[in-house]
């Protein structure tokens, strides 16, 4: 035996090897996840608050910042919230509101007093440069990581300039609005400084786009007041708060809230018509809450005014300095009516459907709720108390183009996103916007009026009609066979009419052109014409009567307006689907279907005149055959009828017909009555095809109503019913006919279009 052999060492089994190599590669993976999980926790523990610093400086600012504020302080695992309040918060002519803050349960970091006492322009700058000197300090001592500023006073321009200079991150609250005054210089230069923007509308936010915004940075929030706004605003205790304010008397609806601040940019006007405001309230009389305005300059000679007229000891007014908020929006929400110059009437009183009196320029440009009636030229105080007799008690729907209630977590979400590492340096693009629209009342005191101009094959009519569709005035001549001649009479009667308007007190909004043949409506062009009006192809009518007039212009086609025409003043009104047939001359018409006017893909919809109803039909004038223009129209009865004369079978005994007069349908048609067979089966068959075709409309778009219009109607209303109800599918068969009571439908229609979209006025 080898004596080496005790000591032999023996190789360990394979599978013990695989199990020693996994137990190593478990123990290294849970090291590795171990480090990785208290790597993440370091992460998280190293992973700061982000520092939020709120500016408010004013009752109004207040309103929106505060529900920002209170959701800051609900998550205080992601922020840290500091509150700097200046501005007339601090003094004791506005009420102090600073003590309000405090009462909603906010510990006040730093309180600036900033205001420079003068109310005037030069007040406002030394406020400005007041505060400049001293937010320095204050941002060193805080260091936020954002700063939130609000809207377009000259105290939120000292805090954004400061912030700005001092490399602090700025998030601006209601950029990109529009309004009348130095507010939007002080607003879009805010925007010009902060890096980031929630804004409320979407209009709003494209023009913070165009003026070069950068659109990752923008947030369309909504209003931040409207939270609470749409919260239910019907309050149990809302009476005992109307009463707190105006007396126990008072009921709801029964009584106005009136808050006129300066214009900067034309005080002694605006000073005015705060007057005029206060005369216009005191011949109305209602109770009427009043509050001071704000500390603009020009505010000092406003409260003077009110002085003067002994507003705070008259009986129908209670004068008040401030209101909390949330009290306001209940007085808002029941007042009769809102008067005055506040964003809040153009805003948050279209939450409610409060019916409100926007007074000067100080909101011009605004988005505002139908609710809103605007008095911008406010220079007599007759004229203000129309606008009182119009508006007071009405409601209006509520209206939520300022917010959803939602913005406040759009806006903790949008904070909680911002990337401390990204560059401040801004980037820009240059879209495009849209102007905001709203109405004026000088637009309602007058009559609002449209310029309606038919061209016929026979005569060129103007007319002017008001916004009841009633033709004030009325102007033909025969229509000239030549193009030039015939714009240069258009030209000439829409200018005489519009010298007659000024006199008749009618405003013309724009003009309305009906035309035969096809018209592309969008550009304002008559691709081709009928044969009645001759060097009529290829026109582009809008440019030179927009050019000669200064005025927006409508054009369609002759049968398209008739349907327009019955949609707005006839039978059509308030009907969603219908058809339109015009029997003249010749057949035409047009569709309306979901209240809309139907034009088709190369605008040859509503072509009615040239349905076929026989492969072997008469010759039509569009060149084809059995059209119905060719059996049912005024010119195909005419051609009948001077058939049956030329054989001596249309005169029947006691029919008068002069040997010289021309032979027209007319006496087609009164033949018939008179009993003549020949006369009368040459109507039947008219009928009949005007039926068929008709029937084939039914098939097609199913209206619930078909409407005969033009100087044939009367005679084909019953035969086509009859025809109708003989052939049409079962389902159609109770379709009802009727004819039109309009006597000028292609006129009307005319008009229809300017005044159902020129009302909109756009400023």
């Amino acid at each position: 035996m080898d004596k080496h052999l005790g000591s032999v060492q023996i190789s360990p089994h394979p599978l013990n090897i695989w199990k020693a190599h996994e137990q190593y590669f478990l123990r290294m993976q849970r090291n590795k996840e171990k480090k990785s999980m208290e790597k993440m926790e370091e992460s998280n523990q190293c992973k700061r608050k982000l520092r939020v610093c709120v500016a408010t400086c004013n009752r109004a600012d207040y309103s929106k910042l505060a529900p920002i504020m209170s959701g800051i302080k609900s998550h205080p695992e992601d922020f840290e919230l500091e509150v700097v309040v200046l501005g007339s918060h601090l003094i004791d002519d506005y009420g102090n509101t600073f003590r309000m803050i405090e009462q909603d349960d906010f510990d006040i970091g730093s309180k600036l007093h900033t205001i420079v006492r003068g109310e005037d322009e030069a007040a406002m700058v030394e406020s400005v440069g007041l505060a400049l000197v001293k937010l320095p300090d204050v941002i060193q001592r805080l260091k936020p990581d954002i700063l939130v500023v609000h809207g377009d006073r000259f105290d939120a321009l000292a805090l954004a300039t400061a912030a700005a200079l001092m490399n602090i991150r700025i998030l601006h609250l209601e950029g990109g609005e529009v309004s009348g005054t130095i507010d939007d210089s002080i607003r879009h230069a805010i925007s010009k400084l902060a890096h980031y923007h929630a804004c409320c509308t979407r209009m709003a936010e494209q023009h913070l786009i165009a003026m070069c915004e950068d659109h990752s940075r923008i947030l369309l929030a909504g209003c931040p007041s409207y939270d609470k706004l749409l919260l239910p605003h019907h309050r149990e205790d809302y009476m005992d708060i109307i009463k707190s304010w105006l007396g126990d008397k008072v009921q709801e609806g029964d009584y106005i809230v009136a808050l006129q601040h300066p214009v900067t940019t034309d005080i002694q006007h605006s000073i005015k018509i705060y007057g005029l405001m206060l005369d216009a309230l005191i011949s109305f009389n209602k109770k009427t809450l009043i509050l001071f305005p704000n500390i603009d300059a020009g505010s000092k000679e406003m409260v003077r005014v009110m002085r003067r007229k002994g507003i705070e000891q008259h009986p129908n007014f209670r004068a008040v300095k401030h209101i909390p908020f949330e009290q306001f929006i209940q007085l808002v929400s029941h007042a009769g009516c809102m008067i005055g110059n506040s964003s809040c009437g153009v805003r948050e009183a279209g939450a409610f459907g409060t019916p409100v009196i926007n007074l000067g320029t100080r909101q011009t440009g605004r988005e505002t709720g139908e609710n809103v009636l605007h008095v911008r030229d406010a220079d007599t105080h007759n004229k203000i108390y129309h606008a009182l007799e119009l508006q007071f008690g009405k409601r209006y729907p509520c209206s939520k183009i300022y917010g959803d209630g939602n913005a406040v977590p759009r806006i903790l979400k949008f904070l909680r996103s911002i990337d401390l590492d990204e560059p401040l340096q801004k980037t820009f693009c240059f879209p495009p916007v849209k102007d905001p629209i709203s109405q004026d009342i000088d637009h309602i005191l007058e009559t609002q009026s449209a310029l309606a101009v038919d061209l016929g094959g026979t005569n060129l009519r103007v007319a002017i009609v008001c916004m009841r569709g009633t033709i004030v005035k009325k102007y033909s001549q025969p229509n000239p066979k030549t193009f030039e001649a015939r714009m240069e009479l258009i030209l000439k009667m829409c200018n005489d009419a519009m010298r007659d308007a000024v006199g008749l007190n009618c405003r013309i909004l724009g003009v309305g052109v009906s035309t035969g043949g096809r018209v592309n409506p969008q550009d304002g062009v008559v691709l081709h014409s009928t044969k009645l009006i001759q060097e009529w192809s290829s026109v582009d009518l809008r440019t030179p009567i927009s050019d000669a007039l200064h005025l927006p212009v409508w054009v369609d086609n002759d049968g398209n307006c008739a349907a327009l025409a019955e949609r707005k003043f006839g039978h059509g009104k308030g009907v969603e689907n219908f058809v339109t047939v015009i029997t003249g001359t010749g057949i035409g018409g047009g569709i309306i279907h979901h209240n809309e006017l139907v034009h088709g893909s190369t605008f040859c919809a509503a072509e009615l005149g040239h349905i076929m109803v026989s492969l072997e039909g008469p010759e039509c004038m569009c060149g084809s055959r059995g059209c119905i223009e060719a059996y049912a129209s005024g010119m195909a009865l005419q051609r009948e009828a001077k058939k049956l004369h030329d054989e001596d079978l249309l005169k029947v005994e006691g029919m008068d017909m002069k040997l010289s007069e021309p032979i027209t349908a007319a006496h087609l048609i009164n033949a018939a009555k008179m009993g003549n067979s020949k006369a009368d089966a040459v109507l039947t068959k008219a009928a009949t095809a005007l039926g068929v075709g008709i029937i084939n409309i039914l098939h097609i778009v199913n209206p619930s109503q078909v409407i005969l219009s033009g100087v044939l109607a009367s005679c084909y209303q019953a035969p086509v019913q009859h025809v109708i109800s003989q052939r049409a599918l079962f389902s159609v068969q109770n379709i009802k006919v009727v004819t039109s009571d309009l006597e000028e439908p292609a006129l009307l229609g005319a008009a229809s279009m300017v005044l159902d979209y020129a009302t909109r006025r756009i400023y």
